[in-house]
């Protein structure tokens, strides 16, 4: 199994070196290049099986024999013990023939633990088999980022550089990056949007020199390990819900794109999936881009689902070049275009390919509030204001005898006054965060300038001190 870059100009690599890559020299992301199939034979085999077993065996399709399957297994289950509910992503009936996936019930509440726990494990054993550390530098708007630190505290082998937007997370998010005073973890608050972060990251990756001397890695859902973890959870409820005999459909609250692009790999491998609806909120891009057939960047609006206030989506470069045929040069013009006029047009026969496999719609504040209120009366359930964006849109889905699966993407406490506000609710953090507000905080401010980010990570990371 190898990987390409979707801009067509760097080397292919395996599984060990794009995990550690992250992002591709020429800017782009990297894709394998081919899908490697699930049976149905198997995937109605995972109804009866462990969550962790069936997250190896999906994985273990695109590790290239990097990651022993034995070994990927023992770790498969050592990133899934700790969470709160056994079987790790449980589905919940909330209507006829709706179920909302509870991917909250790790240690930072997010379903970014789902990936990261492992990500940090997958790292850590390729780092050790050559004998390096790395450092991570990532962006977050909220949950990335606490559950990159939670997973990689204390690591001896990788420093951990988290960027997020100062005073645009909730205050549970933010506590939860900061409060972590392990040496090599490093909390940075940066003047600007996430979209502001994200850029700094890639241009921190463009940086040949840099990226080298500190052994940069990513754990954004450009990593392409996160994409294939997160692709598990997608095979985990289908069965339950009776697939391969059963089509199932899905709808996500979208930012990055990444958590529902997980969807479409699923969809690749061969889960008959019928819809797979993006959901977005105000900051509707990627609704627009369905509806208009441009995508067209303009200012982020904070909401009360502050994960999702993104407009630069980067995995929709990878569905770009899915539907162009893995035209790298017509990738790369798109993407020169937006970081030009911060805009580009989808030829039409790419947009019509898309719109076959996805649908997209928005809800702003008021539905998304509604949302919580509705699922609160309707079925006693508390959901975050992200679910909540998700629910508002598959809301106006008309009933059918297919499973439609709204992803609940975090636990409610980490936004506790929205959920009152609209419920009349607070709920209460779970016991392991009860003293999440006093503890102490520590983290950097900095300027949105990629050189005083560049220098505040050399003089902090100890891979820029191994022997090259």
């Amino acid at each position: 199994m190898d990987y390409f870059s979707t801009r067509g100009r760097a080397p292919k690599l395996g599984f060990a070196d794009v995990l550690l890559g992250g992002l591709a020299p020429d800017g782009g992301l990297y894709l394998p290049s081919e899908w490697p199939t699930i049976s149905g034979a198997d995937i109605a085999s995972y109804a009866a099986m462990p969550y962790a077993e069936i997250a190896a065996d999906v994985v273990s399709r695109f590790t290239g024999g990097d990651i022993p399957d034995a070994v990927l297994l023992d770790m498969c289950r050592k990133a899934y013990a700790g969470f709160a509910h056994r079987a790790v992503a449980p589905l919940v009936q909330t209507g006829p023939n709706a179920w909302l996936l509870e991917l909250f019930h790790g240690p930072t509440l997010a379903f970014k633990d789902l990936a990261m726990q492992l990500l940090a494990r997958l790292m850590d054993y390729v780092l050790d088999q050559r004998g390096r550390r790395a450092t991570i530098v990532g962006a977050t708007s909220g949950d990335t980022g606490s559950a990159a630190i939670e997973a990689f505290r204390g690591s001896s082998k990788v420093d951990v550089f988290i960027l997020f937007p100062k005073g645009r997370t909730s205050e549970v998010q933010q506590r939860q990056m900061t409060t972590v005073l392990d040496d090599n973890v490093h909390a940075i608050a940066i003047e600007g949007s996430f979209d502001d972060c994200q850029a700094l990251v890639k241009a921190l990756f463009a940086r040949d020199r840099f990226r080298e001397r500190v052994s940069m890695a990513a754990i954004n859902s450009i990593n392409w390990a996160r994409i294939v973890a997160q692709t598990a959870y997608y095979f985990s409820s289908a069965a339950s819900l009776g697939a391969p005999t059963r089509k199932v459909s899905f709808t996500v609250p979208t930012g990055n794109f990444g958590d529902i692009f997980a969807g479409h790999v699923a969809r690749r491998m061969g889960l008959p999936i019928d819809r797979l609806v993006i959901a977005t909120n105000r900051n509707d891009i990627l609704a627009r881009t369905f509806a208009e057939g441009r995508y067209e960047v303009r200012g982020v609006v904070p909401t009360e689902s502050p994960s999702m206030d993104i407009q630069v989506s980067s995995n929709f470069e990878r569905l770009l070049s899915e539907a162009l045929d893995h035209d790298g040069a017509a990738v790369t013009r798109l993407m020169q275009s937006l970081g030009q006029s911060g805009a580009f047009s989808i030829p039409e026969p790419a947009m019509e390919r898309l719109r076959r496999e996805f649908s997209a719609d928005r809800a702003d504040e008021t539905e998304t509030a509604g949302a919580m209120a509705a699922a609160w009366s309707d079925s006693g359930y508390l959901a975050d204001p992200h679910t909540a964006v998700a629910l508002a849109v598959a809301a106006r889905i008309p009933v059918s005898d297919v499973p439609m699966v709204t992803l609940s993407t975090a636990h409610p406490a980490k936004f506790p006054a929205a959920v009152e506000e609209a419920t009349g609710v607070r709920p209460p953090l779970p016991p392991h965060l009860h003293d999440l507000f006093g503890r102490q905080e520590r983290y950097s401010v900095l300027a949105n300038d990629v050189r005083v980010l560049e220098h505040h990570i050399e003089a902090r990371a100890r891979a820029a001190t191994q022997e090259a």
